[in-house]
């Protein structure tokens, strides 16, 4: 999957807007918790609460829909291939690393180095291998977070795409470009790799084959171009998008994209064909519209934005909606938390993963949960 689509980028930003420290958390002795939800959350049934404690981000199901990818700042490393269900460590990582979480066992295991920061996992077809965006290879500490300046910033640290199977080991490299390389995702139909590069000097989306191979440019507009994720049948593309079109701000979009910086304060959802054809809007509101993914029906789009508090003097709350593909019939699904992002659909529809920072025992607090989705 803060995933742009990366979850670090977008809770760090979160975290920002509120005035706290993303790592000064604690980390609770996990327990199952069935969540207890307003009876206005009509889609959502029989809420399980994965993780606990510290932040807990872009959790994205396998192909078989048994398995979960995330991110965490969790310690949850173990000397053994599968870590106790549910039990980090006390001690909290300073940046993400890539766990694999069982759905019923809920056993967890590290698949990323541990070295340097990850973010954006994803299963290969097979369920045996799993990809993910590091550091790891410009050095082993976590890269340094940019300092605020007004507007919250987000930093283009030096990310490649890495494949690993399950146990973490054959690790192998994707990309090899200077710069940016991240929020890497999987058609449905196995096929396809899209993710976002400044490979060619600005923010846009990009596909290859599963081994890297055979690389294609979809978007050429001046802007940010990013979290993209394929429709069910692997046709089309929904992604967010910033396009600058002031000379003013195209100017300082540039000039922040040479200090390798964005600002990511409204982002609008996007769809277009496989092939980078038929591009269209979906949404206008000129709020942080982000982490976009498809409905099981293939014409509605769940995403996350902060519509109807954006510009209020309070706490800045972002929840889950549905909208059309035109643009038409939006609908609010959460009502609980002020975070609730990164929604993903099981491969049979009846369930979603999402992150929220309901339930939170420390403020910057992020954690997956699990949901049966009511039609």
């Amino acid at each position: 999957m803060q995933r742009p689509k990366t979850g670090g980028i977008w809770l760090w930003a979160f975290c920002a807007l509120i005035g706290i420290s993303p790592f000064a958390l604690a980390a609770d002795q996990l327990k199952e918790s069935v969540v207890s939800v307003s009876s206005t959350e009509r889609h959502l049934a029989n809420i399980r609460q994965l993780t606990f404690g510290r932040q807990n981000a872009e959790a994205y199901f396998s192909f078989d829909g048994s398995k979960l990818i995330f991110q965490s700042t969790n310690n949850w490393m173990s000397d053994s291939a599968v870590a106790s269900p549910r039990k980090p460590t006390e001690s909290g990582l300073g940046c993400y690393q890539m766990y694999v979480m069982g759905v019923e066992n809920e056993t967890v295991h590290l698949v990323s180095t541990g070295k340097g920061a990850t973010t954006c996992g994803y299963f290969f077809p097979g369920d045996s291998r799993v990809l993910y965006s590091s550091t790891h290879a410009a050095g082993p500490e976590c890269p340094p977070k940019p300092k605020r300046d007004g507007a919250y910033r987000w930093a283009l640290d030096d990310y490649d795409i890495y494949s690993a199977d399950l146990a973490g080991q054959d690790v192998r490299r994707l990309t090899a470009s200077p710069g940016y390389d991240a929020e890497a995702t999987i058609s449905p139909n196995g096929k396809t790799i899209i993710w976002t590069s400044v490979k060619d000097g600005d923010l846009d989306l990009y596909t290859m084959n599963l081994d890297g191979s055979n690389v294609r440019r979809l978007t050429d507009d001046i802007g940010y171009d990013g979290g993209a994720f394929f429709s069910p049948d692997s046709k089309r593309i929904v992604y967010r998008a910033a396009h600058p079109t002031d000379p003013s701000e195209v100017a300082k979009y540039k000039e922040l994209l040479a200090q390798r910086l964005v600002e990511p304060g409204q982002l609008e959802i996007f769809v277009m064909n496989a092939d980078g054809s038929g591009k269209k809007q979906v949404t206008t509101t000129g709020a942080s519209n982000f982490s976009p993914y498809f409905h099981p029906d293939g014409t509605r789009i769940i995403f996350s934005s902060n519509i109807e508090t954006r510009g209020e003097g309070g706490r800045p709350s972002f929840h889950l909606y549905l909208v059309r593909d035109d643009g038409t019939g939006l609908e609010r699904l959460t009502m609980e938390g002020h975070f609730n992002s990164f929604p993903m659909f099981s491969p049979d529809g009846k369930h979603l993963v999402w992150v929220s920072d309901r339930n939170a025992k420390q403020p910057g607090e992020f954690n997956v949960f699990l949901v049966d989705w009511v039609p």
